[in-house]
């Protein structure tokens, strides 16, 4: 078998080293497509996407793979760090994917959407579908967006703090299964020791940042910067005047929300809710 070239996060085109990983192990075997899919159990069409980097697949059929070639942990590594990729994401924000990856701590406000580092596929395919994607390239940035996720995860994931108005809790999904499930992750994420999430009621009345999308970012260098995003474009903010400027109006909305205890218990309450209605 050829020598393996090493697996890092330095690579420039991670979807590509992915595709050809799979399209290499693929031939060291002498399989065509319609054969693997008969082995692995999956069927044909979706490796020939995955080899032409047309989609990641998931994880589900990324540890399949890993485990018939006996490559473990290899093929999930790289389908990770394809995920992670910025250069899947539009040019504009670019920039941010590249501060986030870095971030040892995060904290975000939401008025009205949850953040991408909270969203089910489901909630991501609703919001992305808004846009000009479709078909494959919807399906590739659901993935892409939900591979964000792996950032809370781990030893050494930075810490993560998200304010969300009642305005996001009370704007649901279309399927209400979809909307069950995204509460629930809601309620399972803010469990792990590094997410703290917190609810500003509709009570609280009018307050500062209460229309803009805000993440906050402190690389390993100590400052700290600003995403400022709409639905129609974001833009990154580093001047310290303008970044503490945000930073006074956010510590505002955190003292205006809930505890994470009480939080918690609104998020629960409404998943009750949404339980208890009837189907449509």
């Amino acid at each position: 078998m050829p020598a393996r070239r090493a697996v890092t996060g330095r690579s420039q085109e991670p979807r590509k080293r992915f595709a050809e990983e799979l399209r290499s192990l693929r031939a060291e075997r002498g399989l065509t497509l319609r054969k693997l899919g008969d082995v692995v159990g999956w069927d044909w069409s979706l490796f020939s996407k995955m080899e032409n980097g047309e989609t990641l697949g998931g994880p589900e059929v990324v540890k399949a793979l890993d485990q018939y070639y006996g490559t473990p942990g290899l093929l999930l590594t790289l389908w990770e760090l394809a995920l992670a990729d910025p250069t899947q994401f539009k040019e504009q924000y670019r920039r941010y994917m590249t501060l986030e990856s870095e971030a040892i701590s995060l904290w975000h406000y939401a008025p009205y959407l949850l953040p991408g580092l909270l969203q089910t596929k489901a909630y991501a395919h609703t919001v992305l579908g808004w846009g000009s994607f479709e078909g494959e390239e919807l399906t590739r940035q659901v993935e892409a967006r939900w591979g964000r996720h792996a950032l809370l995860e781990g030893e050494d994931a930075p810490s993560f703090r998200a304010i969300i108005s009642e305005t996001v809790l009370r704007t649901r999904l279309p399927v209400r299964a979809e909307w069950q499930e995204q509460l629930e992750h809601l309620i399972t994420i803010g469990e792990r020791r590094n997410v703290t999430i917190q609810v500003v009621l509709h009570s609280a009345g009018l307050y500062a940042l209460g229309n803009t999308h805000v993440m906050f970012l402190k690389p390993t260098d100590g400052r700290t910067v600003a995403w400022l995003e709409t639905s129609h474009s974001g833009q990154v903010v580093e001047e310290t005047a303008a970044v503490n400027r945000l930073q006074l109006r956010y510590d505002f909305v955190r003292d205006l929300a809930l505890s994470p205890a009480d939080s918690r218990k609104f998020i629960m309450r409404t998943l009750e809710e949404a339980s208890c209605e009837p189907s449509t």
